[in-house]
């Protein structure tokens, strides 16, 4: 048995049981058991309204994912190149970094109305500079003596790019694409809580004003559920193929 695989299983099994086991204790609706949470989602499964829902804020999800990416991608590599333009924008960055995250939602819904444009540019901007930062400090740590070699092979752009930019930056957008699925999903539950009718942000907030803390521990779990899938089915594969190179 290898004992890597099944450490990660041994580790959720205690935690569900250490959680069953405060819920027996307390014993209040403040805390359900895992029996219940698993329950009510079950039901909400069957009735249709979780998957609602989680499809409207994964969609949301996926939008504003795409979008600060692809910007933060192009903007990192212009300023990891670019010195001056580096210089010039830093004091931006950081100014944007230190923005709460519900200072730019309520900015946003105040400047542009509750309308769904407004809620896809709050995640946008709130994830952003993070994406920024990380590609720019991959693409100043680019192999300069690689580049070097690139021209004087005459490489084209295209497989300058495949075979010696890309193979040195994927750690780096890997590691931008990990923190902002988990970074932009927290937003999105606050944008959807403030300023929104639908989503899963939406949901939590009519349960916690019935304090219902089954229903939220349900969609709670559901999103969790969804998130670590994407990374099991999608990211992981993903980087092994992007590193195979290594073997």
């Amino acid at each position: 048995m290898n004992l890597n695989k099944t450490l990660p299983s041994l580790s959720l099994l205690l935690f569900v049981l250490i959680w069953h086991g405060m819920a027996f204790f307390v014993n209040d609706n403040t805390l359900p058991s895992p029996v219940i949470v698993v329950e009510v989602l079950w039901k909400e499964v069957i009735s249709g309204d979780l998957l609602r829902h989680l499809g409207i804020t994964l969609q949301r999800l996926i939008i504003s994912f795409s979008i600060a990416m692809l910007l933060g991608c192009a903007i990192g590599i212009t300023l990891g190149i670019n010195k001056k333009l580096n210089a010039f924008f830093d004091n931006w960055l950081v100014i944007f970094l230190n923005i709460p995250a519900l200072v730019t939602i309520i900015l946003c819904y105040v400047w542009f109305g509750l309308i769904e444009s407004a809620a896809i540019l709050a995640v946008v901007i709130n994830k952003l500079p993070n994406v920024i930062v990380t590609i720019r400090e991959g693409t100043k740590a680019l192999d300069k003596d690689l580049l070097e070699m690139a021209v004087c092979y005459k490489f084209s752009k295209t497989k300058t790019f495949i075979h010696l930019i890309w193979p040195q930056l994927h750690p780096f957008v890997m590691a931008a694409t990990r923190t902002g699925l988990a970074l932009i999903w927290k937003i999105i539950l606050v944008v959807e809580l403030l300023g929104r009718s639908d989503g899963m942000g939406y949901q939590l907030h009519l349960y916690f004003q019935d304090f219902d803390v089954a229903h939220i521990l349900a969609y709670t779990v559901a999103f969790i559920t969804v998130i670590q899938a994407i990374e099991l089915l999608i990211l992981k594969p993903m980087d092994q193929q992007a590193i195979r190179w290594r073997r």
